[in-house]
């Protein structure tokens, strides 16, 4: 996948994953664009690992993949933060 695909898919996926985790108020769009390239490596090393296949193009797969990944390394930078995502 081309540098371009990757800042794209990259960007949905982090905006997607900090929607899901309740992190979109803190999070600008460089943090979803680097949260969302850093899922996407992170799904597809998962995937890999479980004998599946990662990021395999612009697809919606791949998309898929970059969210889990992206939601994943999430949950661990709150879990190690401190910060809580439940609203109350």
């Amino acid at each position: 996948m081309s540098f371009i695909g990757w800042i794209i898919i990259g960007a949905l996926a982090g905006w997607i994953a900090s929607g899901i985790t309740g992190n979109n108020r803190r999070m600008g769009p460089v943090a979803n664009v680097t949260v969302g390239v850093l899922g996407g490596l992170l799904g597809g090393f998962v995937m890999n690992l479980m004998g599946g296949y990662g990021i395999n193009g612009f697809t919606f797969w791949s998309l898929l993949i970059s969210v889990v990944g992206a939601t994943i390394f999430l949950w661990i930078a709150n879990a190690v933060s401190g910060r809580s995502t439940v609203k109350g």
